[in-house]
């Protein structure tokens, strides 16, 4: 299976859109909880600075990771298991040949 030429049915589509969804959902929560704590610990100048260094990180982060195309969509799936963001199970519905690769490249 080439990566650039798969296709994806509807259900595929829609399957595909809801775990990455949830994924990003769930990577955004933490963040917040993240956030919260840090921003409830400043007493200097400094922390706000750092804290303004992690934020600017991890949006480039974000950014970077959450890339809905059909054509990269398998790499962004193995990144998001391999993260913990998702589990198989969240991408149930998929056809064998995209979970059978998705799990190749989580042990990559």
């Amino acid at each position: 299976m080439q990566v650039n030429s798969i296709s994806w049915s509807e259900t595929e589509k829609e399957v595909a859109h809801q775990a990455f969804d949830k994924a990003y959902e769930r990577e955004i929560n933490a963040l917040l909880e993240e956030v919260r704590t840090q921003a409830s610990n400043i007493t200097e100048i400094d922390q706000i600075w750092r804290l303004h260094d992690f934020l600017s990180a991890r949006r480039h982060d974000i950014d970077g990771k959450y890339d809905y195309r059909y054509s990269v969509l398998i790499f962004v799936f193995a990144r998001l298991l391999k993260e913990k963001w998702l589990d198989m199970s969240d991408l149930e519905g998929l056809e064998r040949a995209k979970l059978t690769k998705i799990a190749a490249l989580t042990r990559m």
